[in-house]
């Protein structure tokens, strides 16, 4: 029992000592906390930051460890009336100097805009402790901008996540080298002070714009002219459900290999949209490992649950390490004891209160654990402060594809840590490299050789010198294109009511973004369109005629007489050589008549009638004809025969010398006059091409011209002298294009080169066509075609160049491409690929020139004829060696080696000459087997001979 007593008076004794010890502790702290007032000035409709405050007093209260008591003055920041928020200011604060409750800090969480700089002027001008978690960076806050090194101590600011997260866009930007770049964001950021400084000195096109909110239509109309403007990369930033709307927006197309999109949201979940196919880049923050349990139990004790996550846990922590400032300083003394507060009312303008505080010192050595991030703080005393302070995360990096509406793979391929200047962790460059998007320029172009081609075999369905330049470039730049044939096949004119069609239409509309081709840098074109520095040397307008064609004959020695003349003169060779036969034969003084008259001469000849043929051939050879006839008749003969010879070759002579020189005469037009004064062929230039314009132009202004001259000399204001200085017979304005122009329309102008080519080559002497066009398109038609000339020199000589959007960053890129191309000489190695070493040069016969001989192709035949002579002459050869051997047999021998005995069977008994009827030789088989040279003797003739005279 006396035990049960004891234990019973043991614990009420350990009971007394607990409730008093209970009421000494509860007394001690109520005695060591510190009281603090703080003005909570926050922006409306910035949950996050309101429901933080209100966590962290609840957290104060419930930890009584910190020893902190905040009263708390809440003012709710206007957006758009500064005048009645700083009324609402002022008045709060005079309200807490009346009761002696002055702000010991001014905790500033508005985000930017009016609300903002109302609140930096008024903690400015007054001299107030603030902590702010504006957005902005280094010289963003105006009203801040210019602080001494006293108010830098106790004006601070932290800039809150949502400031930091749009950092990351120049991170991917430098990592993936892109160039364009739209950037959309939603009211959960502000980008106002972005659009300098987010990508600057990068050389990336960018827009930054806000989120369409009044509709779909309105979204897709915003993105169709972001995508005018050659955009091809997208960051979405905001909420989920923003991020949804925005993707759910865009077309179809622009998921495709050439776009990239990139989501970055605030918040921890997951992206869900109704995309049939897309893969996005979806960036998301992401607590640090150490801090997790923190933020759960602030989530689920007390209930820190506004979203985003990320800005609520960073309110708290900046709310929480304020307050734990301003205690420590009150605690250690750093707080001065009379401190002076003024009135809005008394504020002059430069009176503001001198502090001696550095609120600075105090608020970068606290030590509180954080629930989300780590705060970065400049420490460094003579570094700025402001514009470079914030919380310190990170971001995980997802590759998210989206099918059926779903995401149905997300893949984490890095992290990005939060910093001003802080590149991307990656895990996968592979994966990485796949959400970069392709830099695909849209080329439109004219097929015009040798500049574009078609050519299915090619990899783009085109070759030519435009295709690998455009190529060369773009290995300079890194892109790929597509290309396709404008559909008028125009290059660009502008009508009468100002409207342009081709290309330059194209690059207007935004649905070209390089123009390609031999497109000449024209004035007017330039006001609409940009072109690069030139390619291709300054190429005129020329002329293209056929290639006057004499056809060419082995036998063309033949030709300058007419038919009809050689048979005469074959008939008068036949007829003279018979009639010199018949004299002769008849002649009673001709040779073969009168042979013991002439049996002295050196030199005889009957004139039969193959000696007759002979002569009156040679006769007609500078050899001559021989002998001539013994009889007179027959010597008129021949002299009239000598007479119509030479007369005959004194003509053929000549008329072959025209005949070649004629058919070799040079074109009867040389130049643009030469072709303007004549009507006999037509010419014209491509419709719509620039030498069209060209001479349109050109005729205008003499018409132009024509009418000033015309007031002048009419103005009836002119006074006599001045009149007469204006009279003149002549024309003093030149009409030449005019009328040329006018020739032009009356020959009709070809649509297209092919249709002009055919003209030319459809030319005939009565009705020729000369085409003007541009000189390199001419001239490789020539090296292409042997019936094709160019004729006269270049005028109007215009550059080539590539031609872009006005304006676009193209022009840039691809001028410093072309000058390294030509540094490296690459562009002369093309010329010398598509115009010296090209496959399609045709094998053309060189033209005669009047300065050259005469070729062999018109005076071959002559050597045929002696090739026919000498085969005529063999095939008589082997006949007379035939006729000779085989049909009369003789065996000719040297009488002198005959014997007596051997001639006696020949001898006529009685008067001892040779039998009639052998000639100069003896036959028979001893004669046979003789060895005897064929030696003939004509010094005896037979017996029986009898002139017939």
């Amino acid at each position: 029992m006396l035990d049960v007593c004891l234990k019973t008076f043991k614990y009420l004794w350990i009971l007394v000592l607990w409730t008093l010890l209970s009421g000494w502790n509860q007394e001690i702290v109520a005695q060591t906390t510190q009281n603090i007032n703080v003005f909570f000035i926050n922006e409306v409709d910035n949950e996050p930051a309101a429901k933080a405050v209100d966590v962290v007093l609840t957290y104060l209260k419930k930890n009584m460890r910190y020893g902190l008591s905040v009263q708390i003055e809440s003012i709710e920041a206007n957006k758009t009336d500064a005048k009645v928020l700083l009324e609402a200011i002022c008045n709060k604060y005079a309200e807490s100097i009346e009761k002696k409750t002055m702000p010991h800090l001014i905790l500033d969480t508005t985000k930017s805009g009016v609300a903002s700089e109302t609140v930096k002027s008024f903690t400015q001008a007054l001299g107030l402790p603030t902590i702010s978690a504006s957005y902005g960076q280094e010289g963003d806050l105006r009203q801040w901008r210019d602080l001494d090194d006293a108010k830098q101590k106790y004006l601070l600011q932290v800039m809150p996540p949502g400031d930091i997260i749009p950092e990351v866009i120049r991170s991917i930007v430098r990592r993936l080298n892109i160039t364009n770049a739209a950037i959309l964001y939603d009211e959960t950021f502000v980008m106002d002070h972005k659009y300098k400084s987010l990508l600057q000195n990068i050389q990336t096109r960018h827009v930054i714009t806000a989120i369409a909110t009044e509709g779909k239509r309105e979204r897709e109309e915003q993105i169709e002219k972001l995508r005018n403007l050659d955009i091809n990369n997208f960051f979405i930033l905001g909420n989920l459900q923003s991020i949804r709307m925005v993707l759910e927006s865009v077309k179809p197309a622009y998921f495709e290999r050439n776009f990239a999109w990139h989501a970055i949201t605030q918040n921890e979940g997951e992206v869900s949209s109704q995309r049939d196919n897309a893969t996005i880049m979806f960036l998301k923050p992401m607590a640090y490992t150490q801090f997790r349990d923190r933020l759960g139990l602030l989530r689920t004790t007390y209930n820190l649950n506004e979203e985003p996550q990320l800005a609520s846990a960073f309110y708290f922590d900046l709310a929480l390490r304020s307050f734990l400032t301003i205690k420590e300083m009150l605690q250690s003394g750093a707080w001065p004891k009379d401190m002076e507060y003024l009135n809005c009312d008394d504020f002059q303008g430069g009176n503001t209160p001198q502090r001696n505080l550095d609120l600075r010192e105090y608020f970068t050595k606290i030590s509180e654990p954080t629930s989300y991030g780590t705060f970065e703080l400049v420490t460094q005393p003579k570094q700025p402060f402001n514009g470079f302070s914030y919380m310190k995360f990170e971001m995980d990096i997802n590759v998210l594809q989206i099918r059926g509406g779903s995401s149905v793979n997300s893949k984490s391929i890095g992290t990005w840590t939060a910093g001003l200047d802080t590149p991307l962790t990656v895990k996968d460059e592979e994966q990485m490299k796949n959400l970069t998007a392709d830099t695909v320029y849209r080329i439109y172009t004219v097929v015009q050789a040798p500049f574009i081609m078609r050519d299915e075999t090619a990899p783009k369905g085109y070759k030519g010198y435009c295709i690998d330049l455009i190529n060369e470039i773009a290995a300079i730049v890194h892109f790929d294109y597509t290309i396709q044939e404008v559909e008028d096949g125009k290059f660009g004119n502008m009508d009468e009511k100002g409207e342009w069609n081709g290309i330059v239409k194209k690059l207007i509309d935004k649905q070209a973004d390089i123009g390609l081709g031999s497109m000449s840098v024209m004035a007017e074109r330039e006001i609409v369109i940009d072109f690069t520095v030139p390619y291709y040397d300054l190429v005129g307008i020329t002329i293209m005629m056929q290639r006057p064609s004499s056809p060419s004959s082995l036998f063309k020695f033949l030709t300058v007489l007419e038919t009809n003349v050689w048979l005469c003169i074959l008939a008068a060779y036949f007829f003279t050589s018979f009639l010199m036969w018949v004299f002769d034969r008849w002649s009673p003084y001709s040779y073969q008549n009168n042979r013991e008259k002439y049996k002295d001469d050196e030199e005889k000849r009957e004139f039969n009638l193959k000696e007759c043929l002979w002569f009156c051939m040679t006769s007609l050879t500078p050899q001559g004809g021989g002998e001539a006839p013994k009889n007179l008749s027959g010597r008129l003969v021949a002299a009239t025969w000598w007479l119509f010879g030479f007369i005959i070759i004194a003509s053929y002579t000549a008329n072959l010398a025209a005949f070649l020189t004629v058919s070799r005469l040079d074109t009867p037009v040389e130049s643009l006059d030469d072709l303007a004064k004549q009507y006999k062929i037509l010419y014209a230039p491509l419709n719509g091409s620039s030498a069209m314009t060209y001479f349109e132009r050109m005729a205008n202004i003499e018409q132009m011209f024509y009418e000033i001259w015309k007031d002048l000399s009419l103005n009836d204001s002119l006074t006599p002298l001045e009149r007469s200085k204006l009279a003149v017979w002549d024309y003093p304005v030149s009409d030449k294009y005019t009328k040329m122009w006018q020739a032009m329309q009356e020959a009709a102008l070809p649509a297209t080169l092919d249709e002009a080519v055919a003209r030319v080559r459809n030319s005939t002497a009565a009705t020729g066509f000369a085409f003007l066009g541009d000189a390199t398109d001419i001239r490789y038609l020539q090296l292409t075609n042997c019936d094709l000339q160019v004729v006269g020199e270049e005028f109007s000589r215009k550059p080539y160049a590539i031609a872009v959007q006005q304006g676009s960053h193209l022009k840039d890129q691809f001028n410093n491409a072309i000058l390294t191309l030509l540094n490296k000489r690459q562009l002369e190695k093309l010329k010398e690929k598509w115009w010296k070493n090209d496959e399609a040069q045709a094998k053309c016969d060189k033209p005669e020139d009047q300065s050259d001989g005469i070729s062999i192709q018109n005076i071959g035949g002559v050597f045929i004829v002696i090739f026919v002579g000498i085969g005529m002459a063999c095939i008589t050869l082997v006949f007379e060696y035939w006729w000779y051997r085989y049909r009369k047999n003789p065996r000719i021998i040297d009488v002198a080696e005959a014997t007596t005995t051997d001639q006696s069977h020949l001898k006529d008994v009685g008067s001892g000459k040779l039998v009639d009827g052998v000639i100069l030789g003896n036959s028979g088989e001893k004669f046979e087997k003789s060895n005897a040279a064929l030696r003939p003797r004509f010094n005896q003739y037979p017996a029986t001979f009898k002139p017939r005279f």
